[in-house]
């Protein structure tokens, strides 16, 4: 159960109800969206996450950014996250339980999982190998996407975001992370 109010339509006021009606419109309410719209300026910070996934995609291609996202969920052992682009990895014919990757998505992959566990360790034979796929513009449009989606995943994860009623039915392919159990 969510740590805060997940605010319902009728519940909301000022600008948070506009923001609400928009969503509503769109049929785009999510659980997390909820949280966030406990404060509009909050929900407008995160709703940029939108904008960096846009370009994401543009520059690395659909599939590369759902795995990319991917990479980084799981790593943050974010739920919500998780689950949804397991559903999204699904909606692509793959098993997410058994990824293969070519060396570009084995690279992406890789700086994912870099920059959970370590952002300052980022290794530079992983850069020169993501600078042989990507420019330097190129570059900032990927990591800039793994802080958006880092966020995004601390705020569900901190505020316990309840899982969204069209992901339960795989809420048991959602493996936490394991990687921070030796850390002290």
């Amino acid at each position: 159960m969510a740590r805060i109010k997940l605010l319902e339509q009728n519940e909301a006021t000022g600008a948070e109800k506009e923001r609400y009606d928009e969503l509503a419109g769109r049929n785009a309410v999510t659980n997390m969206k909820k949280g966030l719209l406990n404060d509009a300026a909050t929900y407008d910070a995160y709703m940029g996450w939108y904008t960096s996934w846009n370009r994401l995609v543009e520059v690395i291609g659909e599939k590369d950014a759902i795995l990319y996202a991917h990479a980084i969920s799981t790593t943050n052992s974010c739920q919500l996250c998780s689950l949804f682009f397991i559903s999204d990895v699904k909606g692509l014919g793959l098993d997410p339980s058994n990824l293969q990757y070519d060396e570009k998505e084995l690279v992406l992959t890789e700086l994912a999982q870099a920059i959970v566990k370590n952002p300052t360790a980022v290794s530079d034979e992983l850069f020169d190998r993501l600078k042989s796929f990507f420019s330097d513009n190129e570059i900032v449009v990927i990591v800039g996407f793994a802080g958006q989606m880092i966020a995004t995943n601390n705020f569900n994860s901190v505020l316990k975001i309840d899982v969204d009623s069209r992901l339960l039915p795989i809420i048991n392919e959602f493996k936490p992370a394991t990687w921070r159990e030796n850390i002290k």
